[in-house]
């Protein structure tokens, strides 16, 4: 009899945590759909040159969806029906994955989430506010957690080194650049401040970030209100 209350309640409780795991696993495969990028910005190209500058402080204030989902897009948005995107890559191989690292975003829960391109969509990647472990990640700068978001674009090199062997990482880290330059410039014209921030802890944000082992962190870029 107590033998047989015990397997009754080992079963109940095993049935609790599948289903909490399971609860855990569709709360990581949350997806957050991005409005649709506009194509006319405020400013000339020209002027978005003039008047980009790096930026360490920002306003206490949210930013929106939309303003993620235009600067996503700038930096690694679709433009083409075979998939190129804004910014060129050696051999179309593509070996950036960019994530953002997100604590005050109006319609959107703090976590890491992970740019799926092709879809123009978010998906949770972990829950939490990291903002802060991230900075300090980053050699202590703890300026970086006053920025509602963080931006962290990370490379598989292996996309780009099976085709270009040793030049690889010259390519990843000539398309690391192009793709900042453009959110740069989009954060410029849509009255955001932002700055490229290589300095941290490759291992420390590998792990924070819980990166899949084949991504190798390469930048971070906070932005926020000017």
């Amino acid at each position: 009899m107590t033998i047989k209350r015990y397997l009754t309640t080992s079963g109940v409780w095993i049935a609790i945590v599948y289903m909490m795991a399971g609860m855990v696993i569709a709360k990581e495969k949350q997806i957050v759909e991005l409005p649709a990028p506009s194509q006319a910005g405020h400013y000339s190209l020209e002027q978005l040159l003039q008047q980009r500058r790096s930026t360490r402080e920002y306003k206490a204030e949210p930013l929106s969806l939309t303003e993620i989902g235009q600067l996503l897009w700038a930096a690694q948005g679709i433009t083409h029906p075979h998939g190129l995107r804004t910014a060129p890559s050696a051999g179309a191989l593509y070996p950036l994955e960019l994530y953002v690292v997100a604590g005050d975003v109006t319609g959107l829960e703090s976590g890491i989430y992970h740019y799926q391109t092709q879809q123009h969509r978010l998906t949770l990647h972990m829950p939490g506010d990291l903002r802060e472990s991230l900075a300090e990640a980053a050699y202590m700068q703890t300026w970086l957690s006053e920025a509602p978001l963080i931006f962290v674009f990370t490379a598989d090199y292996q996309r780009t080194s099976k085709k270009y062997g040793e030049r690889a990482r010259r390519y990843v880290q000539i398309e690391v650049g192009h793709a900042a330059q453009n959110l740069f410039l989009q954060a410029e014209d849509l009255g955001l401040g932002t700055v490229v921030v290589g300095a941290f802890h490759d291992d420390r944000v590998a792990d924070l970030l819980r990166l899949p082992a084949e991504l190798a962190p390469l930048l971070l870029m906070p932005v926020g209100k000017k």
